[in-house]
């Protein structure tokens, strides 16, 4: 019965009022909720596992990042379910059971975020704060058609959070409508606030909408169109990014594969930077959580247990090679989007995946997956999943990613757009595309 009042959203519910009640306080009268991967004094930080949990005691301090929620006067509700050492990004955990998604009650929320962002989208909190270093906000907030903002890497503070893999962890956040996400940005982002300001660019890489499995114009024709009426055609821009990654970030061949080069469904320059970061997010996995797992051999559900072993043997060999791209690939997307532009992407290449699909059968959903979420991974840059309704009853959803330290820029930006794509996304869902 719980399960069906709050969709197996939570792992624990508790109270935590804000410091004031005073009504000038920016998120006063807003109610949130945390992945159990941040520290609440008092309450022990469980990682999605009952060893992790039966292992570690209770923390002594809270997240600074689930603090200043509380200071702005937002009241937090409870810890939400996530997937184990937030290593998955489908959101089923078999200690702690999968949260509902409540648009598509037989698919898979998205992870490792997932009660976060199911207790959004289903109501039951105003906005909830998860984590995501590979995916785990954009993936989820894409399945359960809500918000989800991944911050600029390094510009909200991790401290009190778990840590899965320090180069790409970044504190994000779930909403419904994007003033709420722009004012919880507002509390956690360390920058003064900002006018909103007039993007030069929308650039569309066309190669990346071809990896969609839905109608590409269901997706691009919205945004374009929003765009059109708010700023013009003259600012949108079409190009082939894997084109123009391939020439500008020339340490990607240390990460380019004969199966890269000729796999139908691929980009073979993405696919490159989504194996190097995914040897650094094994590596400092490794390095992180390697001792416990060690010592402790704990229960871990199927295809987190595989993912997590693979890590431990990962080697530096290349280590040094991922920094360099890192750095590189970040200043290539940098040039090419300038002070405000904002590249357009799929947030992922199709619909959440059935509950238990056998992981095998995804392994080419994936490769395109991370060929467009490891590009905000490895430059660092923000990026805002801004959901289009549905498709076939099911959540469609669309990317903007701004260069970093934008993040204001990108939040405001969504703000003004929305209302245009709202009216797009109702005419999109009656016309057969």
């Amino acid at each position: 019965m719980a399960k069906a009042s709050d969709y197996g959203a939570f792992m624990e519910k508790f109270t935590l009022l804000p410091g004031s009640s005073s009504h000038e306080l920016p998120l006063i009268g807003l109610t949130f909720a945390v992945k159990d991967i941040f520290d609440v004094d008092g309450y022990v930080t469980g990682f999605g596992n009952p060893d992790w949990a039966r292992t570690h005691q209770a923390a002594m301090m809270t997240a600074p990042s689930v603090s200043a929620l509380l200071e702005a006067g937002a009241t937090c509700v409870g810890k939400t379910v996530m997937d184990e050492m937030a290593y998955c990004m489908y959101g089923e955990n078999k200690h702690y059971g999968t949260p509902t998604n409540p648009i598509a009650s037989d698919r898979v929320p998205g992870g490792s975020s997932s009660g976060s962002a199911v207790a959004v989208g289903a109501m039951l909190v105003d906005f909830s704060l998860g984590t995501d270093t590979g995916a785990s906000v954009r993936v989820p907030a894409s399945y359960c058609g809500i918000f989800g903002f991944r911050p600029s890497h390094g510009v909200v503070s991790t401290t009190g959070v778990t840590p899965m893999a320090q180069s790409f962890d970044t504190v994000g956040w779930f909403a419904r409508d994007p003033e709420i996400l722009n004012r919880v940005g507002k509390v956690l982002l360390p920058f003064p606030d900002v006018n909103p300001v007039k993007p030069t660019q929308f650039i569309i890489p066309e190669d990346c909408f071809r990896l969609l499995s839905i109608p590409i114009d269901r997706v691009t024709q919205v945004l374009v169109k929003s765009v059109e009426k708010l700023f013009g055609s003259d600012i949108i821009k079409h190009i082939i990014l894997g084109d123009y990654v391939e020439e500008k970030v020339t340490s990607l061949k240390h990460f380019t594969s004969k199966e890269n080069q000729t796999q139908e469904y691929n980009i073979p320059s993405l696919a490159a930077l989504s194996s190097a970061m995914r040897l650094l997010q094994r590596y400092e996995f490794k390095n992180n959580h390697e001792e416990w797992i060690r010592a402790i051999q704990p229960d871990l559900g199927p295809g987190i247990r595989e993912r997590v072993w693979e890590a431990l043997g990962e080697t530096d060999e290349k280590i040094d090679a991922c920094q360099h791209l890192k750095t590189e690939f970040r200043s290539a997307l940098t040039d090419l989007l300038g002070d405000s532009g904002v590249l357009v992407l799929p947030t992922v290449p199709g619909p959440p995946p059935k509950l238990q699909t056998d992981p095998s059968t995804l392994e080419s959903f994936l490769v395109r997956a991370f060929s467009l979420l490891s590009i905000s991974g490895v430059s660092g840059f923000c990026q805002v999943s801004i959901p289009l309704g549905l498709h076939d009853n099911l959540p469609v959803a669309v990317s903007l990613l701004a260069r970093h330290g934008s993040d204001c820029f990108l939040l405001n930006l969504v703000q003004t757009l929305y209302g245009s794509i709202k009216e797009q996304v109702e005419l999109a869902e009656k016309t057969s595309y």
